[in-house]
């Protein structure tokens, strides 16, 4: 559901758009206050499911949810649209950490985990392509705003049964630790300013005072985050989960990953439906391909290859595949065909990115204590989603500055250099997202060095291998 409702909004964003007047400078609100509220919140999520049991959290976070998307679906502006939107990430924040703790706390054994976590992704990919093809039925035949009325039924069903199927695992009061609040509020303050500020850079240019002051703040409010983590007794973020060089480097690379992936999403969208003139249930089967390609490899390919190859083996690979897609959508212009410009981009990204997810989500839990299983799942879910919001704020950014270059020598009133002006900032996003991509590939082949122990394969955990072995 909360990989769904990034995908189904991203088809019914033009129509919102049109139907609240949100401008163009705006629009990317509608994806980044989800992204951003999930990104910075989610390490808040994953500790409060560490201390009041995941159980409990899941379920406040799924009704929570469900409220929230009804809000939504109600909005009759665009900041009551974007105020839902960030209260839908705020509750999902708690819903994802909790979800992924509760995968890796179940499955210990490297084969069961291996498969896991590749059903696990296979369902977020199914997500993805549920989210994209219910958003163009939905738009078309009935209207955007069923997009987000359509979680709330889902929401609560899953509530009821979680509550009667899920175990318990209620922590009781006097075992808790306290909350790291100071951490809480430097952390997701410090990333709120960094995107925002990005966002900024759009209308008022990376020169203003505004955009340079709240993009310093940011930096600022992460470093002190930093040095109060390292000196609390509970830390929000314990450091010596981050700065284990797996768990780190698949971090960073997800995060640099979403940093293109959300930017493209929200790019060929605008292509397929503004420039291309798809409708958008037409839009939302065309992303099928990249969506079919990302659960092919990460079930097919990586899910079977974890136990048995070095993980860098599988994401460096995987991060070129993506790169390479990119380079390709470089290339596009208002008349390039379908089936020649993006369907072999889609394909390519797909397959790159579903060997990227399911071994850097692994790393990301693998050999943390059950206790901090909740902010080691929260790390690399933040990572993600916050490299989305950031990336979708700044690749818009670059796209609209540079169409604004483009049109401002030629004659700006003509639909034609209009289109050309848009797809031509496209264009140069995604060389940067290229660029960004290529960076994630080397920080996975430098930092990432786990191996899967003997035995692995076959299923047997790393102490059975060692007593063997003694």
């Amino acid at each position: 559901m909360i990989v769904l409702d990034i995908t189904i909004v991203n088809i019914a964003l033009p129509s919102a758009q049109h139907d609240l007047g949100i401008s163009d400078a705006d629009r990317q609100w509608v994806i980044t206050a989800y992204t951003l509220a999930f990104g910075g919140l989610l390490l808040l999520g994953g500790r409060l499911g560490d201390l009041f049991g995941r159980k409990r959290v899941f379920v406040i976070g799924l009704l929570g949810f469900a409220a929230a998307s009804a809000l939504g679906g109600g909005a009759v502006g665009p900041t009551m649209l974007f105020a839902a939107r960030a209260l839908q990430g705020a509750f999902g924040a708690l819903l994802a950490p909790s979800a992924l703790g509760l995968l890796s706390t179940t499955f210990s054994n490297p084969k069961e985990r291996s498969t896991a976590f590749g059903i696990f992704g296979a369902i977020a990919a199914g997500g993805a392509a549920i989210g994209f093809i219910m958003g163009g039925l939905l738009t078309e035949y009935l209207n955007w705003r069923w997009c987000l009325f359509v979680n709330t039924p889902i929401a609560i069903a899953t509530a009821f049964a979680a509550y009667y199927v899920l175990t318990a695992d209620h922590i009781a009061k006097g075992r808790r630790v306290k909350l790291d609040l100071p951490g809480a509020f430097l952390g997701c303050g410090g990333l709120l300013a960094i995107v925002y500020g990005t966002s900024e850079a759009t209308t008022r240019g990376w020169g203003d005072w505004l955009v340079l002051g709240t993009l310093a703040l940011g930096v600022a409010l992460l470093a002190l985050f930093v040095l109060v983590e390292k000196r609390t007794a509970h830390a929000l973020l314990p450091m010596h989960i981050v700065a284990e060089r797996n768990r780190g480097g698949g971090a960073l690379s997800v995060g640099l990953a979403m940093v293109g992936m959300f930017g493209l999403f929200l790019f060929l969208t605008y292509y397929l439906q503004v420039i291309k003139g798809y409708s958008p249930i037409r839009t939302g089967v065309s992303f099928l391909p990249m969506t079919a390609a990302i659960v092919i490899s990460s079930t097919g390919i990586a899910a079977r290859l974890m136990t048995r190859v070095p993980s860098r083996n599988l994401i460096t690979p995987g991060l070129l595949l993506a790169a390479g897609g990119m380079a390709w959508l470089t290339q596009m212009k208002v008349d390039s065909p379908y089936v020649a410009m993006v369907l072999p981009a889609e394909l390519l990204l797909g397959f790159g990115m579903g060997m990227v997810f399911m071994p850097a989500m692994s790393l990301a839990t693998l050999g943390v204590a059950p206790n901090e299983a909740g902010a080691a799942s929260a790390t690399i879910n933040s990572a993600q989603q916050v490299g989305g919001s950031f990336g979708t704020a700044l690749l818009n950014t670059i796209a609209a500055s540079v169409t604004t270059s483009y049109l401002a020598s030629r004659i700006a009133s003509d639909p034609q250099v209009q289109a050309q002006g848009a797809v031509h900032g496209y264009a140069v996003a995604t060389a940067v997202a290229m660029g960004i991509l290529l960076l994630a590939a080397l920080i996975a082949f430098l930092m990432i060095s786990h191996r899967p122990a003997p035995g692995e394969a076959a299923g047997e955990s790393a102490e059975s291998t060692a007593q063997v072995a003694a």
